[in-house]
């Protein structure tokens, strides 16, 4: 009698990194090291804005007219802006919106767009050409572009910005998991699992979605320092944030008529966004060339 075969889901690289081979590639490149070190600072700095910040009233927008322009100096580092708010705490509470809106963004964007994407790319036929044609439709537009047409349609707000962004970036997850999930649904754990009539829906959470975490963590990672740069785009336009809420698009926004004379309002938070994107685009090509068995040794 032949021995039933093992339908567990196939070994694939991309799923057998372990953290301590991630951590090792991490620590070997100076880059990837400097970005993931940028990046927990970042996180702890988010975490613990409010008992770092120096002045964490003037943070949240407690103004203080007797401060207004001071330029850099020991009691304020970053100086202060023109309603006297010292711009380092500023920067610093502005680091909670700027981490918590994009993970938001990025994780809604994965649950709308991974599930759509697999269920086009196992399924096919008319399933898949209605799905990637309305996918389509939204990727015809720069991610932005859409943005700002759906925050100006909603209105100005934090929240309206960041669904803005969320309804201009599952496509781009449909895409990825369908190319993904073209590939796994012809892989022999699979037709074993459809030849024992295992339900497709089993077959789609069980088997397929697992096996593309990976893409999806590398296009999360580098999404994250996008959607930062795109909600301080939104915020600049004077459809994210509003005041006095901190955020780093707005105080560039805010000391762009004085860039000339008090550069400092607006230089130090477009610096914050400068290096956290960087860290975050750095931090996800590491994770590409791990999880690419192209790259695997």
């Amino acid at each position: 009698m032949t021995a039933i075969p093992d339908l567990t889901i196939e070994p694939e690289v991309q799923s057998t990194r372990t953290f301590r081979h991630v951590l090792n590639v991490i620590v070997r490149d100076p880059l990837s090291l400097a970005s993931t070190i940028v990046i927990i600072l970042f996180i702890l700095i988010a975490i613990f804005a409010k008992q770092i910040a120096p002045y964490p009233l003037e943070g949240a927008g407690k103004t203080n007219v007797s401060n207004s322009m001071l330029p850099p100096s020991w009691e304020h580092p970053f100086g202060a802006d023109k309603l006297g708010r010292d711009v380092l705490s500023r920067v610093i509470v502005g680091a909670q919106p700027a981490l918590i809106i994009p993970i938001g963004v990025v994780l809604f964007a994965v649950l709308i767009g991974a599930p759509l994407g697999a269920l086009a790319g196992y399924k096919g036929g008319w399933v898949d050409e209605l799905i990637m044609r309305i996918t389509d439709l939204f990727l015809a537009f720069p991610s932005l572009l859409l943005a700002m047409a759906i925050a100006s349609a909603l209105g100005r707000g934090l929240e309206k910005a960041a669904f803005a962004l969320v309804i201009s970036w599952w496509p781009w997850y449909t895409r990825l998991v369908r190319g993904v999930t073209l590939s796994l649904k012809e892989r022999y754990f699979v037709e074993a699992a459809k030849a024992i009539g295992v339900r497709d829906s089993v077959i789609i959470l069980r088997h397929i979605l697992p096996n593309t975490i990976s893409p999806i963590l590398v296009q999360a990672t580098v999404d994250l320092g996008t959607v930062i740069l795109a909600m301080g785009g939104l915020a600049f336009l004077g459809l994210g944030t509003q005041p006095p809420s901190p955020d780093w698009g707005l105080m560039v926004s805010e000391g762009r008529t004085y860039i000339l004379t008090q550069g400092w309002i607006s230089t130090f938070p477009g610096i914050a966004i400068f290096v956290v994107v960087l860290a975050f685009n750095l931090l996800g090509d590491t994770l590409r060339d791990i999880f690419d068995p192209r790259q695997y040794r």
